[in-house]
């Protein structure tokens, strides 16, 4: 069962499923963290378990596996990894 996410929340990267087969052509590294994004006249976040990604600077990453991403919560200077309670 493919992850939900959503465009414009911030999630760390950690390549599984297909990242793992055909790794996107942005190249992130486990632990980056990345903003989901929806492109003009492509298929949109959570279609058959992919979504584009662009790291906090704007530069294109290419679509993932949404089971690769793992929310994360912006606290000053460090990134958090949301956990259910």
């Amino acid at each position: 069962m493919p992850n939900k996410v959503r465009v414009g929340s911030l999630y760390s990267y950690k390549a599984c499923g297909w990242d793992l087969l055909a790794p996107p052509f942005g190249n992130p590294q486990e632990g980056d963290v990345l903003r989901v994004i929806n492109k003009y006249g492509c298929p949109k976040a959570n279609t058959m378990g992919m979504c584009y990604v662009e790291q906090l600077d704007g530069s294109f990453m290419g679509m993932v596996d949404t089971n690769s991403l793992t929310h994360v919560i912006k606290r000053g200077k460090h990134y958090f990894a949301q956990t259910c309670e």
